[in-house]
């Protein structure tokens, strides 16, 4: 009777390791999938940066509703995100605070990181009414770091996840 029983609980031990190495396996087979859906997106320009966090010059981080953005496309760049910080030259208009723009005339590049799963982008503005850098760090896990130069405030970074 002993025997059996030890029999059927190596049974089980077998039939849960072989269930949870499937599971494993097809964990490392999305990521793999998702890591080659962000690499094509980041090549062929067209991804969307959600910002969760602002990281302020000289100011605490601020955590942010799931409103703001940064949508990419080979023809157009579209920011919608909140600015903290010091502004050398205030916007006449009030609903012109914060770093919000459509940019259809720019130039960007593309560099791999050092490491593998990591790309730079850069993008230079030219038709907004201050020129913009926008300076990505993108990882193949889908997470992403953003900063963002403007000639008329300090410098503003973000953290976020790219969609």
């Amino acid at each position: 009777m002993k025997l059996k029983n030890t029999f059927f609980i190596h049974i089980i031990i077998a039939f849960s390791l072989v269930l949870f190495s499937c599971g494993t396996t097809q964990k490392a087979i999305e990521k793999a999938k998702k890591a080659e859906l962000l690499n094509d997106q980041i090549s062929n320009l067209d991804f969307k940066f959600n910002a969760t966090y602002a990281y302020p010059q000289n100011y605490k981080s601020v955590y942010l509703s799931p409103y703001y953005d940064v949508k990419v496309s080979p023809d157009t760049v579209v920011a919608y995100l909140p600015f903290y910080g010091r502004a050398y030259t205030a916007p006449m208009d009030p609903r012109e605070g914060g770093i919000k723009f459509t940019s259809t005339n720019f130039e960007y590049e593309i560099k791999k990181g050092k490491k593998a799963g990591n790309w730079f982008v850069t993008i230079n503005t030219k038709d907004t009414s201050r020129p913009f850098t926008l300076f990505f760090d993108l990882w193949d896990n889908g997470t992403a770091r953003l900063n963002v130069q403007d000639r008329d405030r300090q410098s503003i970074s973000f953290q976020g996840n790219i969609e």
